[in-house]
């Protein structure tokens, strides 16, 4: 049986977005609410957010955080109570009383930039999400690369300091720990205790947020806030040394730079990271190497959407 109607859903740290897409990989019509703090609350939300739309979907593809393999999150460091292994296509298929296939948040954004933006033409392709964590995809030789065991691409746990800060996952000096937002928020705070000035929580609270959050980062920046800009130049020198690294093993032909910073932050931060990594690789990169996600919010949308699209239904 064809899958007519698919819907893509993108959990993130900070929030879920749920669309229904259609046969041009366009998001006709959306949802978004902050992600719960508990599994059975986040499969409720995903739920409701499904039953929203307009259309009874045929199957919905899911990006998740973490590592996932044959329907089952095995770790999702970045999500609370995420901490042991959950059958969440099971557990969805009967909520939702639909085909449900699940893949990790990185690889089906990377997958919906491929397929309908900045990948669009391309063989070889890293991608980075830089959001509440850091996350990568890879297409190797015109294919999604995920691994025996689906934890390939978890580019933020990269070491590029051994011994350094503190990761969420419970090592020391992964690329996370520097250029994963709720990092650097931590980071921020301990400056701020310690009397550095910063007008990052100042920004936060005049937008009614509760974190430190892509557009706080953005406003901090262009405010000329010199804790912001310390902090997002360390975060590009990680990212330098890790993409470098990956560059030099696996020899892809762009980088895509997406999530929540990368859209509020743009071309601009795509430049400057691809000037961060020249020093770490054996040729120079070109003018196409480095690019913004072209999708923003939508390239998990899509990305997940096609994954429910390609498996036929029984």
């Amino acid at each position: 049986m064809r899958v007519e109607r698919v819907v893509g859903v993108d959990v993130g740290g900070t929030n879920i977005q749920v669309g229904e897409v259609d046969g041009h990989r366009r998001v006709v019509k959306r949802h978004k609410r902050r992600t719960p703090r508990s599994v059975d609350e986040l499969l409720d939300t995903v739920g409701e957010l499904v039953d929203k739309l307009d259309h009874r979907p045929d199957a919905v593809g899911i990006g998740i955080p973490g590592i996932v393999h044959e329907g089952e999150v095995f770790s999702a460091p970045n999500l609370v109570g995420w901490q042991r292994t959950t059958p969440i296509v099971d557990m969805l298929e009967k909520r939702l009383g639909c085909r449900v296939v699940l893949g990790n948040d990185a690889t089906v954004g990377l997958l919906g930039e491929w397929k309908a933006g900045a990948g669009k033409g391309f063989r070889h392709l890293l991608g980075v999400w830089l959001g509440t964590g850091v996350g990568a995809g890879m297409v190797l030789d015109g294919k999604l690369y995920e691994g025996i065991r689906g934890s390939a691409g978890e580019f933020g746990h990269i070491c590029v300091r051994p011994g350094g800060a503190m990761c969420g996952c419970g090592r020391r000096g992964c690329v996370e720990a520097y250029a994963g937002r709720r990092s650097m928020g931590h980071t921020a705070e301990m400056w701020a205790a310690n009397g550095k000035h910063t007008a990052l929580f100042r920004i936060r609270d005049e937008k009614g947020k509760e974190a430190l959050t892509s557009s706080v980062w953005s406003d901090a920046l262009d405010e000329g806030d010199e804790l912001a800009h310390k902090l997002i130049d360390e975060a590009i020198a990680a990212l330098g040394v890790a993409i470098g690294a990956s560059i030099n093993l696996l020899d892809v032909d762009r980088v895509i730079l997406g999530g929540g910073m990368a859209e509020k932050l743009g071309q601009p931060l795509a430049d400057r990271i691809g000037e961060a990594t020249a020093p770490y690789i054996l040729h120079a990169p070109d003018e196409r190497s480095f690019a913004a996600s072209v999708l923003g919010d939508d390239a998990g949308v899509v990305g997940a959407a096609e994954i429910a699209r390609s498996v036929p239904l029984d």
